[in-house]
């Protein structure tokens, strides 16, 4: 019914602006003559005057003529005083020599049009009446709209979040690699379920659950599992929606938000990204926003305020809980506070069967072997694998996923694309080719490091070249002895230039910014330092900086201290780099080789370092490199002290010159 009354108004407006068109623009084609004009052209018979109407009520002549004789025929029009009588027409005929009373042949005779009453009457208000209708219209319009969006376009105030009207098609049984999230949120849709359980052993359901977790490791994928299982009302929005620049919007939403929930209780609430809205109260610079905390402060009233809130399980995720304010965090309000970090070994494993269901793999893939190589890899990357896998697949018309494909992607992911078309000097590339050399010898003769497991001096992403290793194991802690490793493998780069060339080249200042940046934190963060002890140094705030609360920091040591860092600092990394150029110098003859094999077959995997390492021939490449070349992880610096391991570019990734 509505449909048809919009229909009916629109067609209204349609003829009225037709109307319009035949009383205002149609006129405007017309010839203007003058009553001389018609006198004349009327003396001259019907070859220029086809026809004469009088319209006498409107005061004006209208016909057609031909103008010149012969042409198609055109509309004119002669104005007159109000009202026209055939007295008149009569005298402009007189006046051209023409006696109607005697019916002369080949001259067109008058004929009256009386105006029909209606356009009489409409026609002079159709001014008024149009300008009135056009109103009418936009505004039925905009009500219209404004009903079938839910009152947005004229409530700034109402809350943008969306009941899930559909029950998603993702489960726990979906979601891998957070056993423990899993578990937790697990309980919570069991309690939703089963109340009588929880209820007779006095326990209660909690009021809020934080999701905290590095990017891509699956909170929103496990808000997407609570939705699925828990069967009752779930909202969800994000927390830039509560946002805007009219006062008082954010605060409005927040309340209508919960009495949504109420009204549906039990329901969940959740709210993505709460940091947008939950940051730190007066901090100032990076933090201090009216609005924003005035929208915090409704926040925290509704989530436990002097009015209970019983029914409504408010769920949120971010990724910096380390800005959020210390009353959103308490007990009470978010009683649960459920990490979601990257996945281990076992965990990347089954995500990467989850991912790979709909994708047809060969025999020779081996998804536990990928899972080994893959240390730091978050959900979203190894989601990011598999698709790049089946795409690689796709480019070559493969029927199947191989290995290949899987070993070339996790290259992708982790570096980027193969840029074989960057041309390099054979001068530059040999440099590179030392380079990298140095890198492995370093790596080789360190000790406890990760096994090499490629090495090559193909350009990828924007590396020159690269070292590749293989870790056995994730690694949650790591001793003072690996952290001088690692800086004397940063630096093996370096030293081969210097040791070969007798010169230094741009390429090694990403491995010099890793070495001093790990150096300063063992004398200021693990306290390894051996004159300053076991002591930190700074008030350091875990996670990025946030200029609200860290700028205005002061640092907790003297100008005398800060000297005695520098020195530990600078100790610490000379001391790794005369161990690296003693190993270049003693087994110089490994590194020629090395380099050499490099220029000739441009990547050595594993099998083939060990050779060129023990002092043997490397056999021919088509027999010592299996076809299509395996691959490994980039060697990562970790950051020690972190829970997790994590994924970073690998050492030896030659940077180019600076521009």
């Amino acid at each position: 019914m509505t449909k048809s009354w919009n229909s009916i108004f629109i067609l209204i407006v349609l003829l009225l602006f037709a109307l319009l068109y035949s009383f205002i623009i149609a006129n405007k084609k017309t010839t203007p003559l003058t009553a001389p004009e018609l006198v004349h052209r009327l003396g001259q018979g019907d070859t220029i005057i086809k026809s004469v109407e009088v319209h006498p009520d409107e005061g004006y002549i209208s016909g057609e003529l031909l103008l010149p004789p012969g042409s198609e025929p055109q509309p004119y029009r002669v104005d007159l005083p109000k009202p026209i009588s055939m007295e008149d027409v009569m005298r402009l005929y007189e006046r051209a020599g023409i006696n109607l009373q005697e019916e002369p042949a080949g001259i067109p005779l008058p004929k009256v049009k009386p105006t029909p009453l209606f356009l009489s009457l409409v026609g002079p208000m159709m001014v008024f009446i149009l300008p009135v209708l056009l109103f009418g219209f936009f505004y039925f319009f905009m009500v219209k709209q404004a009903q079938a969006s839910g009152g947005q376009a004229l409530s700034f105030g109402k809350s943008r979040a969306k009941l899930l009207t559909d029950k998603p098609n993702v489960s726990f049984k979906d979601v891998a690699g957070v056993s423990e999230a899993v578990e937790e949120l697990h309980e919570i849709v069991e309690f939703l379920k089963e109340k009588k359980k929880f209820i007779s052993l006095g326990a209660k359901i909690p009021k809020g659950v934080l999701l905290v977790g590095p990017p891509g490791c699956g909170k929103t994928l496990l808000a997407r599992a609570i939705a699925g299982e828990a069967g009752v009302p779930f909202f969800h929005m994000s927390g830039s929606d509560f946002v805007e620049m009219f006062v008082g919007v954010g605060a409005s939403r927040v309340r209508d938000l919960f009495e949504q929930a109420k009204r549906h209780a039990p329901a969940i609430v959740f709210i993505d990204e709460i940091d947008a809205v939950g940051r730190q109260r007066g901090t100032g610079l990076g933090g201090g926003h009216d609005e924003r905390e005035q929208t915090l402060n409704q926040l925290l009233v509704e989530m436990d305020g002097f009015d209970t809130n019983s029914g409504v399980i408010l769920i949120a995720a971010t990724n910096r809980p380390d800005v959020l304010d210390p009353a959103l965090l308490r007990p009470g309000r978010f009683d649960r506070r459920v990490v979601v970090d990257k996945p281990d070994y076992k965990g990347r494993e089954e995500i990467l069967i989850i991912h790979s269901r709909e994708t047809p793999l060969d025999d020779d893939v081996d998804l536990r072997l990928l899972a080994r190589r893959t240390p730091g890899f978050s959900g979203a990357d190894l989601r990011n694998l598999v698709n790049e896998a089946a795409i690689l697949a796709a480019r070559e018309n493969g029927k199947k996923v191989t290995m290949h494909h899987f070993e070339e992607a996790t290259e992708r992911v982790m570096a980027g694309p193969t840029r074989r078309s960057r041309v390099i000097s054979e001068k530059e590339k040999k440099v590179i080719a030392y380079h990298e050399s140095g890198h492995a010898m370093a790596m080789y003769y360190s000790g406890d490091l990760d096994p090499i497991h490629k090495i090559t001096i193909i350009p990828r992403g924007m590396a020159l070249g690269y070292t590749m290793q293989l870790p056995g194991e994730d690694r949650y802690l790591t001793t003072r002895s690996e952290l001088l490793q690692k800086i004397k493998a940063a630096l093996g780069g370096r030293v081969a230039e210097e040791v070969i060339f007798q010169e230094q080249t741009t390429g090694a200042s990403d491995d010099l910014q890793r070495v001093t940046d790990l150096a300063r934190r063992m004398v200021m963060d693990f306290g390894m330092s051996t004159k300053l002890g076991p002591i930190t140094f700074g008030n350091r705030h875990g996670g990025s900086v946030f200029l609200g609360r860290d700028m205005m920091e002061e640092r907790n040591y003297s100008e005398e201290i800060a000297y005695e860092i520098d020195k530990e600092v600078d100790a610490i990394v000379t001391s790794a780099y005369e161990d690296v150029k003693s190993i270049m110098s003693t087994h110089i003859d490994r590194l020629h080789a090395l380099a050499t094999a490099l220029l000739e077959r441009e990547t050595l995997d594993a099998e083939e370092v060990r050779l060129l390492m023990e002092g043997q021939e490397l056999p021919p490449e088509s027999v010592s490199r299996p076809q299509p070349p395996s691959s490994g992880t980039l060697t990562p610096v970790e950051e020690p002290g972190r829970e997790t391991p994590r994924r970073e570019p690998g050492i030896g990734g030659l940077a180019p010159s600076p521009s």
